[in-house]
């Protein structure tokens, strides 16, 4: 990609209804992750770790705190003028309405692309947890001569009915997509997968801007139903296998190709507990691929004594005697004397009294949990104080307007 100017969009305007309560007062990918990070850090890493600088986050639902994490934590540069990440709501260039699709949240910002004249333009959602060099993807979408190139992963056959399935030849040129099919047509060299796609595509810049004058003339606005449709024809989309992307410092036992689409809880919850363990399926430990945290100018962690095993613990947490199992525990939580917490996730500045127990637990920020109390024990009984999954996962959300979102 030597030579090649690249300016990205990603997409982070997505409600999240299906993680309520967590986007109760932010957006999706503003729901805090790990032990540090927020959802959208991780493809804002993979932009900036391929050497990609020149980003732009359109924003729109319950947008407050996502503008405050990028505005406190993805500052690049104020000395060179193409490193960036700036914050775009909405430009209603058409009318008083909000983003009405994906093309459409690019086609509001088409100006931002004529200022900045690249030659490829990149459009990610922010919704995913993953690693991915984007410059190989870029290669790949010059040595096909692309107008358009997909990200496309391998799953399964058998399981490939619940997502949107690319068709391909044995070139990776795209000739069909299926929404949901029956019979998933597989990958021409691999009867055993299917493709399908991860929303993030690279255009030729002139293409793009043609395809989204005509989307708008028709009153179509998304990329995946409507502008890369219309544009197979022509013989110049390819689907990139994500499963060839390579990672510097991926550990061999981490899940190749690791992806997630955290857009429930289970999700949610289940991607948080591949980063457990001594060989986890997605290890956040990779010096040379990093995962760029909030900044955090508060203490050490602290633990005073404590039983903790397999577990995430972010810094200024204090723990008293406690026991502690296969749970991640955010910054700044104060857990006292006997609180037990066993598979669970911990948000930032919770308190946990003396004698409180909890299991199979998402709590959210800034909540306190009295002393002796239970959660996650007596389901029936639980129903009545916080929100239970269909997965059977208990969230506590949180109590009022929070101070810090």
């Amino acid at each position: 990609m030597a030579g090649t100017k690249v300016l990205a969009f990603v997409l982070a305007g997505g409600k999240g209804e299906r993680l309520f309560p967590l986007t109760v007062f932010r957006s999706k990918p503003s729901v805090p992750f790990g032990g540090r990070y927020r959802i959208v850090d991780f493809v804002l890493s993979n932009l900036v770790n391929s050497q990609i600088y020149s980003i732009y986050l359109l924003v729109q639902y319950k947008s407050q705190s996502l503008i405050d994490h990028v505005r406190q934590n993805w500052v690049l540069s104020s000395v060179i003028k193409d490193h960036f990440v700036t914050v775009v709501p909405p430009q209603m260039r058409m009318g008083p309405e909000w983003f009405q699709g994906t093309a459409d949240a690019v086609f509001q910002n088409i100006e931002v692309i004529r200022q900045h004249n690249p030659n490829l333009v990149i459009i990610f959602g922010a919704d995913h947890i993953y690693r991915m060099d984007v410059r190989q993807m870029i290669d790949f979408h010059l040595e096909k001569d692309a107008y358009v190139t997909v990200a496309a992963r391998p799953v399964p056959i058998e399981l490939a009915s619940s997502f949107g399935v690319i068709v391909t030849d044995t070139e990776k040129r795209i000739i069909k997509f299926q929404e949901k099919p029956k019979k998933p047509v597989p990958i021409p060299d691999d009867v055993q997968h299917a493709y399908v796609s991860m929303g993030n595509y690279i255009f030729n810049k002139d293409i793009l801007l043609d395809a989204l004058a005509k989307t708008q003339r028709k009153k179509q606005h998304d990329f995946g139903a409507h502008v890369i449709p219309e544009l197979i024809e022509t013989g110049k989309v390819f689907a990139y296998d994500f499963a060839t992307n390579v990672i510097p410092g991926t550990k061999s036992y981490e899940e190749r190709g690791y992806w997630r689409d955290v857009g429930n809880i289970k999700s949610y919850f289940d991607a948080h507990m591949d980063m457990l363990g001594d060989k986890p399926l997605f290890d956040l430990n990779n010096p040379l691929w990093p995962v760029y945290p909030s900044s955090d100018e508060g203490p050490s962690l602290k633990i005073l004594k404590g039983d903790v095993r397999n577990s995430i613990i972010a810094d200024g947490t204090i723990i008293y005697k406690s026991k502690i199992r296969n749970s991640v525990i955010r910054s700044s939580v104060l857990i006292e004397d006997d609180v037990s917490i066993e598979n669970c996730i911990i948000m930032d500045q919770v308190v946990l009294k003396k004698g409180c127990s909890l299991r199979g637990m998402i709590v959210d920020k800034q909540n306190m949990i009295d002393e002796g109390e239970r959660f996650g024990f007596e389901p029936e009984k639980d129903r009545f104080r916080c929100h239970i999954d269909s997965s059977g996962i208990g969230v506590i959300p949180k109590r009022g307007h929070p101070i810090k979102d």
